[in-house]
């Protein structure tokens, strides 16, 4: 599976905890196009789960996003993305520099959440799991928010379907 984007785009992906994000990124993505909160929130303390560090973590993607997009350069934003204010964050973003924005939804059960969660080396509190799973949006509240386009990714089995791509 071969997910492609206009060159310069700002790609969000949004899901809840264990749904695959960062497996389906680094599988398919150059890793220098990939920004992670997880991953800075460790750089700042040696815990990716160290949600004290998350705004830290948000400045540094921040700054890393402008300088990546002041170059036209594709990037993956790798967190939950599930709170709207979050979202709206990265659309202006990218509306700043004049870029697309495209988000890759993670359609994941939360049976199949909690199964892929336990094998973590970092495992997220069952709550948070079970929380998550109502901040999930739909690809329809994802395009009125702004999204060009909205690649939807089902979990079948033990691999991903090939996302159904919607757009304007």
């Amino acid at each position: 599976m071969n997910l492609t984007f206009t060159p310069g785009s700002v790609v969000v992906l949004v899901g809840g905890s264990g749904a695959g994000k960062t497996t389906f990124a680094l599988r398919r993505w150059p890793a220098t196009w990939r920004l992670s909160l997880d991953d800075f929130r460790a750089m700042a303390t040696d815990d990716m789960a160290d949600q004290s560090a998350t705004p830290v973590a948000d400045q540094v993607q921040t700054l890393l996003l402008d300088a990546r997009l002041s170059r036209s350069l594709t990037t993956v934003i790798d967190s939950t993305a599930l709170l709207p204010h979050v979202r709206a964050g990265l659309l202006a973003r990218a509306r700043y520099w004049q870029r697309p924005c495209s988000a890759v939804l993670f359609d994941v059960s939360l049976e199949r959440r909690r199964a892929q969660n336990a094998a973590r080396e970092r495992v997220v509190p069952d709550h948070v799991l079970v929380d998550q799973e109502r901040l999930v949006p739909s690809a329809e509240q994802l395009l009125a928010e702004g999204f060009l386009q909205v690649d939807h990714v089902r979990a079948a089995g033990l691999a991903y379907l090939e996302p159904a791509r919607i757009g304007r």
